[in-house]
C-alpha cells in the first residue's frame, strides 16, 4: 500500500525532540498513529548517530512476554545504553495491563525519550492526566485531510473529482487500498463497529449496544444540528429504542472521548460568553457516515459543514457554534489572537440563498475576518467585507 509523508505531524514530533515531557499520539483507529511513530523513528535514524533506539509493538507476538509492567521495565532498562541518546517508543501499549506503572518509573529516571501510541478507546485524552504523573504532551493524529488526500492520489489532477471522492471516501487511508466500492466501506464499516461494540463497551462495561449504535448513527444523521441529551433520548425512544438523558449524556461522552466525534460548544458573539443548554456534534472524518448511513439523507451542505469543522480543529483552532441574536454562525474559529467568522455552505449561486449566508456576518460589527466557504468552482472573491472561498481550495490553501 503507497504511503506519504505526513509532514505536519512528523514537523510537531521532531519540534518536540529532547524535551522531558512523554509523547502520545492519541487519535482514533487506523488514523496513522502506528505509522507516524514508524516515519520517526526512520527520520532518528537518518539525522542522528549516537541514538539507541528501543522500540516495542505490542501487536507484535515477538514481545509477548513483556505484556506485564514489571518485564516490560525491566525489558527496557536491559536495553539502555549508557552515553547515548535513549529513545523509548511503545506502540499499542493498552496491551500491557498498568502499563502506566512501567512507564512512569521509567520517566522518573530522566534517561529516555519516550513516546508512545494506544487505541483510542483506551489511551483516552480524558484518561491521560490520571494515567501519567509526569509531564505528558498529546500529539492528536486526525485521518487524512483533504490536501493528504490529493497527495496519496497524485496521479490524478482533477481537483474537483479529486473534492467530491474525498467528500464520500474520507480519510481512513487504510479503505484506499480496496477496488470495489463494497470493499472499501467494509473495511470503514469494520473500523468503526471496532470501536463502538468492542473498544467502549470493553472499557466502560456498557450494559446495551443498541443504544450506543443508534445513538451513533443519530448523531452520524443530524450532523450541524443543535443536540441535547434529553432530545435525543426522547427520539430513540420514540423509535423503540428505549432509554434515557442520562444514559445518552454519558455515552455521548463516550463516543467524543474515542474521537468518533467532536463536539462543538455555543458561543454568544455579542454577550461574549458560552453557552450550555446544547452543543452540535461533528463526525471525525465523513467516508464513516457514508459506510454507515449509506447515500440516504445526505445533504452535502451539512458534510461540508463537517468537513470545514475537523480541518479547522486539524489546524489548530478552537471552535465554536456562534450565535448572534436569533441567528447562527456555522463557526468562530480561534487560535492564539487569530479569529474568524465562518458560513458553510452547499450551493450559494441562488440570490436568495447567498443573503441568507451572509445576512448573520453582516450583522457581526467587529473587525474580525468573515468567509463564506461553499462549492462554488470559482477563484476566491469578496462581497461586503466577506471573502467567499471554494471548500476546495480553501481546504488545500494552507
Amino acid at each position: 500500500m503507497k504511503t506519504i509523508t505526513r509532514a505536519k505531524y512528523l514537523d510537531r514530533i521532531i519540534e518536540l525532540n529532547g524535551t522531558p515531557d512523554i509523547k502520545i499520539i492519541t487519535g482514533i483507529r487506523r488514523s496513522g498513529k502506528s505509522k507516524l511513530m514508524q516515519a520517526y523513528i526512520e527520520y532518528l535514524k537518518s539525522n542522528f548517530e549516537n541514538i539507541n533506539i528501543i522500540f516495542i509493538d505490542f501487536m507484535d507476538l515477538a514481545y509477548e512476554e513483556i505484556k506485564e509492567y514489571h518485564a516490560l521495565h525491566a525489558y527496557v532498562e536491559e536495553h539502555y545504553q549508557e552515553g547515548k541518546t535513549n529513545y523509548l517508543f511503545v506502540d499499542e501499549v493498552q496491551m500491557c495491563p498498568k502499563f502506566e506503572l512501567a512507564i512512569n518509573s521509567l520517566y522518573s529516571k530522566g534517561k529516555y525519550d519516550i513516546y508512545v501510541t494506544g487505541s483510542n478507546a483506551f489511551l483516552l485524552s480524558a484518561d491521560l492526566a490520571t494515567l501519567f504523573t509526569g509531564r505528558y504532551i498529546e500529539i492528536h493524529v486526525f485521518p487524512f485531510s483533504f490536501q493528504e488526500y490529493c497527495q496519496y492520489y497524485d496521479d490524478i489532477s482533477d481537483k474537483d473529482k479529486l473534492f467530491d471522492d474525498y467528500t464520500i471516501k474520507g480519510g481512513l487511508a487504510g479503505s484506499y487500498a480496496y477496488r470495489t466500492e463494497k470493499d472499501r466501506t467494509n473495511y470503514i464499516e469494520e473500523v468503526y463497529k471496532t470501536i463502538v461494540t468492542r473498544d467502549l463497551v470493553q472499557k466502560y462495561a456498557l450494559p446495551d449496544t443498541l443504544v450506543l449504535q443508534r445513538l451513533s448513527e443519530f448523531l452520524m444523521d443530524n450532523i450541524s444540528n443543535l443536540t441535547s441529551p434529553n432530545k435525543v433520548s426522547q427520539l430513540l425512544t420514540a423509535n423503540d429504542t428505549p432509554t434515557n438523558h442520562v444514559t445518552v449524556g454519558k455515552y455521548i461522552k463516550h463516543l467524543c472521548n474515542a474521537f468518533v466525534f467532536y463536539d462543538i460548544k455555543r458561543y454568544d458573539i455579542r454577550g461574549k460568553k458560552y453557552l450550555e443548554s446544547s452543543e452540535k456534534f461533528y463526525l471525525c472524518d465523513s467516508g464513516i457516515r457514508y459506510a454507515i448511513l449509506g447515500s440516504r439523507n445526505i445533504d452535502y451542505g451539512r458534510v461540508y459543514e463537517n468537513i470545514v469543522c475537523i480541518e479547522l480543529l486539524r489546524r489548530g483552532y478552537d471552535v465554536y457554534v456562534g450565535k448572534l441574536y436569533q441567528k447562527e454562525i456555522d463557526f468562530v474559529a480561534q487560535r492564539g489572537s487569530e479569529k474568524f467568522y465562518i458560513q458553510v455552505s452547499d450551493n450559494i449561486s441562488g440570490q436568495e440563498t447567498f443573503e441568507r449566508e451572509c445576512s448573520p456576518l453582516l450583522q457581526i460589527r467587529d473587525a474580525y475576518p468573515k468567509m463564506i466557504i461553499a462549492r462554488t468552482k470559482h477563484p476566491k472573491y469578496s462581497y461586503e467585507g466577506i471573502e467567499i472561498h471554494d471548500i476546495a481550495d480553501w481546504l488545500l490553501r494552507e
